[in-house]
């Protein structure tokens, strides 16, 4: 979690894994390191890694459609259904950057595992 949470490498927790920290940097917060600059861990495994990172983004999008609506429903209960797509799609939006570097995060983590450096 600590590496997803903080966008570092799954394997020694101390090298970014994206070129910038700002995540609503619209130029850059897509761009990716190739290696950890700590460890040198390849952060794409193979070619078409990324692809998979697309499953666990529709499934992040799925929580945050679900969560939106049912905290406007219970909010206000009488609105209409144009109001709940037009919510949702906007939060969505908002949430694509985020949604984007979570998906990558948890992506990559699913493939690599933390090893704990000794220290000297």
């Amino acid at each position: 979690m600590y590496s997803i949470w903080h966008e570092k490498c799954p394997i020694c927790h101390e090298g970014n894994a994206f070129l910038t920290p700002a995540k609503y940097d619209i130029k850059n917060f897509h761009k990716m390191a190739i290696r950890c600059s700590h460890c040198n861990h390849k952060f794409e495994i193979e070619g078409g890694f990324w692809q998979g990172a697309m499953y666990v983004s529709y499934g992040l999008t799925v929580a945050i459609s679900i969560t939106t609506f049912i905290t406007t429903y219970l909010i206000y209960p009488e609105t209409d259904a144009w109001y709940h797509i037009l919510l949702i799609s906007i939060v969505s939006l908002l949430f694509a950057p985020l949604n984007y570097r979570w998906s990558r995060m948890i992506w990559m983590n699913m493939f690599s595992s933390f090893k704990a450096q000794k220290m000297n």
